[in-house]
Order: structure tokens, then C-alpha cells, then sequence
């Protein structure tokens, strides 16, 4: 009976961490990065020397000032031109210092998108850009450069139906904030002191390979909800817009992704330590039997 009773208390924590290990990352990654300006943008602050980033800001450029030029024979040359010069400006300070000034202002744009329910998408205005570029690029010379104009021009981070799905779940996320976190290191701590009460050592060991092999477990299944939301993210961003968009998807979730390394490193120590640690008591336990046998 006991050893049924074991296996179904097992079972059940497995599926509690299997649940709360990602519902702590999301929750915790909501608040303390999505909600936080700083975080924000610190996260992607690095994006400014990504090679698809820039790519992506200067073919977007290029084309919305090759809209109002017309040189005739010209134009391809000029775009040409246009082209390589925006691309050289995103490897400059000056890049660096608007593309994080554009990530503020879209920081509240995000904000408005998760709080509303507009139904708008979540875009980067490169506004900001544009102008740091434009004033750049006259200042230098660059045939045409006082012709582009300055205006909106988005890269597209989420299209409206999946900032429809977003809105939906982040609203609850916000609510649980860091509690399922601290919920789970309760439940821990409550899951190892009450087998150790009930069972002494040997018992507590049991409980310790099973929260483990739950941190793992819960570990793996947040890695597989990362990426398939990165999926279902990217399927709905214009494709000119799909590299930049990976790209800032990947510097958002960053430390979904580092937690998940380090719960799974946390629980294969904590399952693999009491493991064997339960095999060296036992083993130590059947050493005096075996030297009290009579010699036959």
C-alpha cells in the first residue's frame, strides 16, 4: 500500500513541477523583463551589432526612400549607393544610441498593445533611426540623403492575432508575478522535510530524486514551449521582417533560456546526488548485517 501511495505521490509531483517550473519562468520573465523599461532595453541594446538586425533596418530604410526618389536611369544605382551607406551607418555609436532610443519608445508601445485591446501588432518604430541616419548621412555628404523620408517605418516583433493570444495570457501571468517562483520553493521544501518527518533520511532522499527529476522534467517543457511559441511568432511576421524579428525574439527570451539550464542543471545535480546517496546508505546499512553472520 505504501509503496502504491509512493509511486502516485510521485507521479503527482512531477506534474505539479512539470507545471509550475514554466509557469514561474513566464510569470517571473513578465514581470521583472516584458514590464520593465530598463530590462528592455538592455535586453536588446546588444541587437544594435546583430548582422540580421542591420540588414534589416537598412534594407527597410532603403526602400522607403527609394519610394519618393525618382532618378531614372539612376535608381538602382542610387539604391545601390543608399543602400551600402545605411549599412555602413548601423555599425556606428551613433546606430547604436538610436536604435536604443527607438527600443524605449517601443517599450511603451508594447506595454499599450499587452494593456489594450486595440488588436493592433507589437512593432519597433524606426523613426528615431531614420533620423539619426538621415542627419548622418547628409552630414556626409551622400547624394539624395535630405530626400529620405522620416516617418514610421515598423519592424513587425508580433502581428495582431498573436498579440490577441499575448494580451490574453500576460494579463494572468502579471497577476501571478514572482508568487508560483516561491510557490514552487514551498513546495520543494515542504516535499523533501515532510518525507525526512514521515521517513527519516531514506525518505527524504526519495523525495530529493523526485524533485529533481521534476526540475528536469519541468526544465524541458518550458525549452519546448520557448520554442514553439518562437514559431508561431515568426509564422505571422512579413518575411522582411522575420530575421529582425527572430533576432529580437531571441534577445527577449534569453533568460527564459539560460533558466532553463540552470533548473535543469539544478535538477539533475539534486536527482543524480540523492540517487546515489541512497545507494551508498544502503549499501553502508547492509555492511553490519553481512559482519554479524556467523562463519559457517
Amino acid at each position: 500500500m505504501r509503496t502504491y501511495l509512493s509511486v502516485a505521490l510521485s507521479a503527482v509531483m512531477l506534474v505539479l513541477l512539470a507545471v509550475l517550473v514554466p509557469l514561474s519562468a513566464f510569470a517571473a520573465w513578465v514581470d521583472l523583463e516584458i514590464d520593465d523599461t530598463e530590462r528592455y532595453v538592455a535586453s536588446l541594446s546588444p541587437l544594435a551589432s546583430d548582422p540580421d538586425v542591420q540588414s534589416t533596418v537598412a534594407d527597410l530604410i532603403t526602400d522607403e526612400a527609394m519610394k519618393r526618389l525618382d532618378v531614372g536611369p539612376l535608381q538602382d544605382a542610387v539604391e545601390e549607393l543608399l543602400r551600402g551607406a545605411v549599412q555602413s551607418f548601423t555599425t556606428t555609436e551613433a546606430f547604436q544610441n538610436a536604435w536604443d532610443l527607438a527600443n524605449r519608445t517601443s517599450h511603451e508601445t508594447v506595454t499599450e498593445a499587452l494593456d489594450s485591446d486595440s488588436g493592433e501588432a507589437v512593432t519597433i518604430d524606426l523613426a528615431p533611426v531614420i533620423e539619426q541616419v538621415k542627419q548622418e548621412l547628409v552630414k556626409d555628404g551622400v547624394p539624395f540623403a535630405d530626400q529620405i523620408p522620416v516617418q514610421h517605418t515598423d519592424i513587425t516583433l508580433l502581428s495582431a492575432d498573436r498579440a490577441d493570444e499575448l494580451r490574453g495570457n500576460a494579463g494572468w501571468l502579471r497577476y501571478c508575478s514572482v508568487w508560483p517562483a516561491v510557490g514552487t520553493l514551498v513546495l520543494l521544501v515542504l516535499m523533501v522535510g515532510m518525507a525526512a518527518v514521515r521517513r527519516g533520511l531514506r525518505g527524504a532522499l526519495f523525495a530529493a530524486s523526485v524533485a529533481g527529476a521534476g526540475l528536469v522534467l519541468g526544465a524541458l517543457v518550458l525549452r519546448v514551449l520557448v520554442a514553439v511559441g518562437r514559431n508561431r511568432v515568426l509564422d505571422a511576421v512579413p518575411g522582411s521582417d522575420r530575421d529582425g524579428a527572430a533576432a529580437v525574439f531571441d534577445a527577449l527570451t534569453a533568460s527564459l533560456r539560460t533558466t532553463v539550464w540552470v533548473v535543469l542543471l539544478v535538477g539533475a545535480v539534486l536527482a543524480v546526488g540523492a540517487v546515489v546517496a541512497r545507494v551508498l546508505l544502503t549499501r553502508r546499512a547492509a555492511r553490519p548485517r553481512q559482519a554479524g553472520r556467523p562463519v559457517p
